[in-house]
């Protein structure tokens, strides 16, 4: 085993043991009301991914916050007038909120919250690999530090990785990308793009297997699987849809089907329910069960997000997010690049409407 290896098994551990305890409707209901009066008095607006617990969720969609995926959440922290930005999320969503936001005051429930591709992509060794391949444009995934991004010449999310490699592609440009290698893959084979790998993956994802996925679409068969990209090339190969998260609840929402069976983090099951309650939603199976099983299809680094937390942090004004101005000014280049190019994609979409 890797150093880095043993670095990321050593923080799943600590982050499982960090997971909030489990809360009764009256110690909920307390904490929420704190919550909703936090946040009004701090001028506060709170931004949750769709992997944080439904409680969380459910409270940033009733204060006036925004329950998104990461570019999103991005946009969302960029344009509205709150003076502090509460990021529910993991600590890469939060430095992302402070670069494109320096005077805002940007918290979090908890700045322990990581992520498994942040950590298995060291800044110093990313910019030593990028050395090696002076000639390619670096595009690197959102899941990464501020000191990464800052490397790069473009970030992407999973839902406009594929469009702004196309167009990158479409110019001649040989790509270097980091971190993910199964998104990477998957864009790699969808645009046929030149790329140069780093060797990455998320701990949740590469879970899911072809054979456990194989054996539910036996039992279901009239449900469409629905997979994120950054799961392994087999798993990708069975879906019926491959999407962003965002993407894969509107899946939800537009497929005729009554059944899905859902290979990503858990943790989305609340908004698909939401907003489609008549659908029936199954849990893609991981690789172990149990006791045996890393994440059980749930990031243990968003399990941190809770409401005990989120209030702490409201009333004490600590677990602030802070960037170096100098490593700010260079992470926003490829951060605007991404944002300026989905606004214009976002825009010809809407005039060929």
């Amino acid at each position: 085993m890797t150093r880095l290896e043993d670095r990321i098994l050593v923080q799943e551990y600590l982050a499982h043991k960090a997971e909030p305890k489990p809360l009764s409707d009256e110690e909920k209901a307390e904490l929420e009301s704190r919550i909703r009066e936090a946040l009004k008095e701090q001028d506060a607006v709170l931004v949750a991914h769709y992997y944080t617990d439904p409680d969380i969720q459910r409270l940033a969609e009733e204060t006036g916050g925004c329950v998104a995926d990461s570019l999103e959440m991005a946009r969302f922290g960029n344009r509205h007038p709150a003076s502090t930005v509460v990021v529910a999320g993991v600590r890469f969503m939060g430095e992302t909120a402070k670069i494109l936001n320096p005077e805002k005051r940007v918290l979090m429930p908890t700045l322990e919250a990581t992520c498994s591709l942040d950590i298995g992509c060291p800044a110093d060794e990313f910019a030593e690999f990028c050395d090696q391949h002076p000639d390619r444009t670096v595009v690197v995934y959102a899941n990464t530090s501020a000191a990464v991004k800052a490397r790069a010449d473009w970030v992407v999310t999973s839902s406009c990785a594929q469009a702004i490699v196309e167009d990158l592609d479409a110019r001649g440009e040989k790509i270097l990308w980091a971190p993910d290698k199964h998104l990477g893959n998957y864009i790699q084979r969808t645009t046929g793009a030149d790329m140069l790998l780093w060797d990455g993956s998320c701990i949740v994802h590469e879970e899911f297997k072809y054979r456990g996925l194989e054996d539910l679409k036996a039992l279901y068969p009239d449900a469409a699987v629905l997979v994120h990209p950054e799961s392994p090339e087999a798993v990708v190969d069975m879906a019926d849809v491959v999407g962003s998260t965002s993407q894969l609840i509107h899946a939800v929402q537009s497929l005729p089907n009554e059944r899905f069976i859902v290979a990503t983090d858990n943790g989305i099951f609340y908004k698909m329910q939401q907003l489609a309650p008549n659908k029936t939603l199954i849990e893609a199976p991981t690789a172990g069960n149990g006791a045996t099983c890393r994440s059980c299809a749930h990031c243990p680094w968003m399990a941190m997000n809770g409401l005990e937390n989120l209030l702490q942090v409201l009333e004490q004004g600590t677990q602030e997010v802070h960037v170096d101005e100098t490593l700010r000014e260079d992470a926003l280049r490829p951060l605007r690049r991404m944002l300026d190019f989905t606004a214009n994609m976002n825009l010809k979409a809407a005039g060929n409407a």
